[in-house]
């Protein structure tokens, strides 16, 4: 527990943990958007954090625009110094759904020493699940339902991630901090859970259709009743947008309906085919 600060212990009961991170599978702000969102509309209160100074690089060698990436935030208004910020590392907590939230940056160094915060403040509280949510780019349309992948820990949560119809990743490369937890998870006593949305490689801003669909799954994961009208809103005015854009752009639009008919295939080859999907859904041929 050195390396993190506790306020004050929270009355939960064997809460959950939901987490994001910024840089690494924070695509469209998927990550980070989820919780501040989550943040926002629970009205979570901070409770804890982890101190930054044994997990970052502050000076990295190479050129300004690469070591900046790596600085921390300061704010300078006419020659006064007003902010000084290392990267936020907080919990935050809402009692009625027996939540934890936290939102990071993932960590340059020392993986294992971070991973054992989540797992000291867990054990502290009685966490028994632990769940990511994040985003990474891929070939689908913004015209489509968010895909969501997921990995786990534990094979009876495999079995019920699979019931609830979710598709399973299949990866190999770089490894991400949520992998490691996940990977230290099972030992601890703690099941871990990454849930991560497929968005469009070609949109750069922030995904209110992706984080309206990992939210949508955090509530039916976790009993939740969170209103996402306001989301479905965002979301709606956000394809509005794209689509207007795209207009504008005759090849980006053909290369777009192409990835529609690419996600459409996969979408019916993975029920049988369109005409067992018409079965299934008691739907008649014209």
């Amino acid at each position: 527990m050195e390396n993190i600060t506790i306020y004050y212990d929270p009355s939960l009961k064997d809460p959950s943990m939901i987490i994001g991170f910024s840089g690494w599978m924070d695509g469209g702000e998927v990550s980070t958007g989820a919780i501040q969102y989550l943040r926002f509309i629970l009205q979570a209160k901070k409770f804890a954090q982890i101190e930054p100074q044994k997990f970052y690089l502050f000076n990295f060698p190479g050129a300004m625009t690469e070591a900046a990436q790596f600085r921390p935030y300061t704010k300078i208004q006419e020659g006064l110094i007003v902010e000084f910020q290392y990267p936020q590392n907080e919990f935050f907590y809402d009692e009625k759904n027996n939540l934890i939230l936290f939102s990071g940056k993932e960590p340059n160094i020392n993986w294992d020493e971070y991973t054992n915060c989540f797992f000291a403040l867990g054990g502290r509280l009685g966490v028994k699940n632990i769940y990511f949510v994040g985003s990474v780019a891929g070939p689908v349309p913004h015209t489509r339902a968010v895909r969501l992948f997921c990995s786990t820990s534990n094979q009876p949560q495999k079995i019920r991630l699979q019931e609830l119809g979710f598709r399973f990743s299949n990866y190999e490369g770089p490894a991400s901090i949520t992998t490691l937890l996940a990977w230290r998870a099972e030992e601890k006593g703690i099941t871990m859970t990454n849930l991560v949305a497929e968005i469009p490689i070609y949109i750069q801003t922030r995904n209110p259709k992706a984080i309206k669909a990992v939210i949508e799954k955090l509530n039916q994961l976790l009993n939740m009743d969170i209103n996402l009208i306001d989301l479905s809103v965002k979301s709606s005015h956000f394809e509005k947008k794209i689509d207007e854009l795209i207009r504008l752009q005759p090849l980006l639009a053909t290369q777009i309906k192409k990835l529609e008919e690419n996600y459409d295939q996969e979408f019916f080859e993975e029920r049988g085919g369109f005409e067992e999907w018409l079965k299934k859904h008691g739907i008649d041929k014209l």
